[in-house]
């Protein structure tokens, strides 16, 4: 979810770029961010409802048809995402989860979910070892180069300090606002990639550079700020929305500094794209696609119809 600059701007390779998580907020496997692992998942199961709709699975290629199997790389970091509710002893629950296994009820298939690193997922997609790749995707003019969406949500990217730091104030809507400070994020997203390439724009405004700390786990970095060791996080808008509600977390939301369509993720030339935007699509006219969002406080992000490569959001 991203307010970076475009990824050709930043002149990054491919292969990195599509290691990016470009919203991303997972963590490594099997770990939560602060107030994450005391966060019970919502009791609603709008998914339960869900029917297979003939039309649809009739979408599939036949070998999927056949085997009745989608193998889903799947990053499990934090809510509203995907996480493991009271600890990694639980099976994973969130947006993303709850989306998939819709997409997969209509269409009359069981996924195959194998939790992944999300910056091992989309390079994976390309060697076969998944058939679909779910991590809080975003839809960049680089991954479009060697990536295949089908869109669920829009959501985008954000910042956030700790509750009461006046290091920064209100919206953060230019990066020379964060001149002086430090900033942390996490390892192999757009978020560091954006701050990085971005580092210029302090100088040229005749201010101090910010400063970029880079965390592998989220939870480091919300352990990171309530110590003072850095100032403010970017991360995904709603990711920071959940965890500012809570209390545990003792951040502040900062709003919205830039929008990203964000999708399932297939390898180029998937034939899966069609049957699961039409999945998607069938979601949102039932009405379970609100209820799946209202269930995880993600209502903003909603989209009213699902695209197949959409450009990225300039």
């Amino acid at each position: 979810m991203n307010p970076r600059t475009t990824a050709t701007a930043l002149g990054l390779a491919l292969l990195p770029l599509l290691a990016l998580t470009a919203c991303g907020s997972g963590g490594a496997p099997g770990t939560t961010a602060v107030g994450a692992q005391a966060s019970p998942a919502p009791t609603e199961d709008p998914v339960a409802a869900v029917r297979t709709v003939d039309s649809i699975a009739a979408l599939l290629p036949a070998d999927v048809r056949k085997s009745g199997t989608v193998r889903v790389g799947s990053s499990i970091g934090d809510p509203p995402s995907a996480y493991y509710p009271n600890g990694s002893d639980q099976p994973p629950a969130g947006l993303d989860i709850d989306l998939a296994d819709a997409a997969a009820k209509v269409l009359g298939v069981k996924l195959d979910r194998q939790e992944a690193s999300f910056e091992s997922i989309l390079p994976s997609l390309g060697s076969g070892k998944y058939d679909v790749g779910t991590g809080n995707f975003g839809v960049t003019t680089e991954r479009l180069k060697r990536i295949d969406f089908v869109t669920y949500i829009n959501d985008g990217q954000g910042f956030a300090v700790r509750k009461g730091s006046t290091a920064l104030k209100g919206k953060v809507t230019d990066l020379t606002q964060l001149c002086g400070l430090t900033v942390g994020t996490s390892a192999g997203t757009t978020f560091e990639a954006t701050l990085e390439a971005e580092k210029g724009v302090c100088a040229k405004a005749g201010k101090k550079p910010y400063d970029v700390k880079v965390y592998s786990e989220d939870a480091a970095i919300v352990t990171a700020l309530q110590q003072g060791r850095i100032d403010v996080v970017m991360s995904t808008i709603n990711g920071l929305r959940h965890q500012a509600s809570r209390p545990a977390a003792r951040t502040t939301f900062l709003g919205e500094y830039r929008r990203l369509d964000v999708g399932f993720a297939f390898k180029k030339g998937s034939p899966l794209t069609k049957a699961f935007q039409a999945a998607v699509n069938e979601l949102i006219e039932d009405g379970t696609y609100a209820k799946i969002l209202d269930k995880w406080g993600t209502t903003a992000s909603a989209i009213d119809a699902s695209r197949i490569n959409p450009p990225e959001h300039r």
